[in-house]
C-alpha cells in the first residue's frame, strides 16, 4: 500500500519550491511503491485546501490528512514516513 503526500502550495514562492523539493527527493527514495507525490496547486485547488484545514501555503498532507501546516525538516518528514509505512506493512 503506497501513503499518499499532496503538498500545497503557490505558483512563484521560491521557498516553497526549494523545501518541496528537498522533501520530494526524501519520498522519493522510498520507491514509489512505498510513496507517491503530488503537487497541489492552492490557487487552483483552494476548497479541496480549505477542507483539509490548510491555512497558509507551504502545507503537507498524507493520505488526505493535514499532518504538517508548515513544510517539516528533512529529519521530521523521515521520521513521519518511515513510522506510517512500518504501521502499514503487515
Amino acid at each position: 500500500m503506497s501513503i499518499k503526500i499532496e503538498v500545497f502550495s503557490t505558483p512563484g514562492c521560491g521557498h516553497c519550491d526549494r523545501a518541496r523539493e528537498s522533501l520530494k527527493g526524501i519520498a522519493q527514495a522510498f520507491g514509489e511503491d512505498q510513496v507517491s507525490w503530488r503537487d497541489v496547486n492552492l490557487l487552483d485547488e483552494l476548497d479541496y485546501a480549505v477542507a483539509l484545514g490548510v491555512l497558509t501555503p507551504p502545507a503537507l498532507a498524507i493520505d488526505g490528512e493535514l499532518v504538517f501546516a508548515r513544510l517539516p525538516s528533512a529529519a521530521q518528514f523521515r521520521e513521519e514516513l518511515a513510522r506510517r509505512l512500518k504501521r502499514e506493512r503487515p
